[in-house]
């Protein structure tokens, strides 16, 4: 019984400490990143284990390697998923003035999953949700047609439906300026770029992304090199800007701490929570994919994941002040020379890409 414990415990160290420490070889596999994405369930099954090691092992011999071992793990995990508990100082400054004032937009961003047919379920939450801006991703022309009742309350609409999950929508009350429709990576996967004009006469732009996501038999190039463009793009803009939409990223994986390096961008999540949106179906399985970047000329009224609408992923929902002067709570960590190397071997990478985006052919 001790042996079959002992070996149990030694494979999953071996796994747990593989998938902790694999990320950091910065591979752009689909293989590699995705062991980024579930710290949180991995986290948990450390800790059990740490906890049952010394119980089902009292040989000092074979218990420290996998005690070692879980702890390690455990301390990664903590140290990447712990700047989204409120042990972590805010980035975002939370808005003190009028939370319903000219100067104030809402953001709903909402992956509606290609194969589910309950528009009206998605209707009746971004009723609800009632935001200045919707944006809608994986929109195909059944989409495309079941969120058409939008246009009565939402008069400023950029559509981009395709069948290949890549699909995007947004709807806006708001007028929208100089609108550019972008393929800043992959053919047939779009980026959203364009100026929001409020209330008070003002502007900022916004950048609507939904880059392709990592899988076991593919690079994560695409995904890569979408992300460092726009946050290129979003770093040289002389406006205010936000980045939101379905990243294909977990808020604390490499590559999005480097595009919040790159783009120097505020996540209002940081010391706040996870606010996870994906996998809507399975509790267990849950991570922040859905998000919404900003710069420090923004403020945080709130933020809150809306209802299930039978889609893989929970709807999530901003609400921004866009203030008269900068104000950061605690700054992004400015980008180094081995950031801009690492994002011009990225682009590189992309650049030299001869296949479909990933995922074409799973929601038909």
């Amino acid at each position: 019984m001790i042996l079959i414990a002992l070996t149990i415990l030694t494979v999953l160290a071996v796994i747990l400490g593989l998938a902790a420490l694999v990320p950091f070889t910065r591979i752009s596999h689909g293989v590699v990143r995705m062991c980024e994405f579930p710290r949180l369930q991995m986290a948990a099954i450390a800790f059990v284990c740490l906890l049952a090691t010394p119980v089902l092992v009292t040989d000092p011999v074979w218990l420290y390697p996998p005690l070692f071992t879980f702890i390690v793990v455990l301390a990664i995990h903590a140290y990447a998923i712990g700047q989204f508990t409120p042990i972590r100082k805010p980035q975002s400054h939370v808005y003190d003035g009028d939370v319903d004032g000219d100067n104030v937009v809402s953001v709903l961003s909402c992956n509606v999953k290609m194969s589910n047919r309950d528009y009206e379920r998605c209707l009746a939450m971004a009723r609800r949700a009632d935001a200045d801006l919707a944006l809608f991703m994986e929109t195909d022309e059944g989409w495309a047609e079941g969120l058409s009742p939008l246009k009565q309350t939402y008069p400023h609409v950029i559509s981009r439906p395709y069948d290949n999950s890549y699909g995007m929508i947004l709807y806006s009350r708001l007028e929208l300026e100089n609108v550019e429709v972008k393929f800043l990576a992959m053919d047939k996967v779009p980026c959203f770029i364009c100026d929001v004009r409020l209330k008070n006469g003002r502007s900022f732009r916004i950048y609507c992304v939904h880059p392709e996501p990592p899988v076991p038999n593919a690079d994560s190039s695409g995904r890569d090199a979408e992300l460092i463009r726009v946050a290129k793009l979003a770093r040289e803009d002389s406006k205010p800007s936000i980045v939101c939409g379905d990243l294909n990223d977990v808020a604390w994986s490499h590559t999005t701490r480097l595009f919040q390096r790159l783009s120097q961008l505020l996540d209002p999540r940081v010391g706040r929570g996870f606010y996870n949106t994906f996998d809507a179906r399975y509790p267990v399985l849950r991570w922040p994919l859905d998000h919404l970047f900003h710069d420090e000329h923004f403020s945080l009224v709130t933020i809150r994941r809306c209802e299930h609408i039978k889609s893989d992923h929970f709807p999530i929902f901003f609400k921004l002040a866009l203030t008269s002067s900068p104000t950061v709570i605690d700054d992004v960590e400015a980008p180094n020379g081995e950031d801009h190397a690492e994002a011009e071997d990225i682009k590189k990478q992309a650049d030299e890409l001869d296949r479909k985006a990933v995922g074409t052919d799973w929601e038909k």
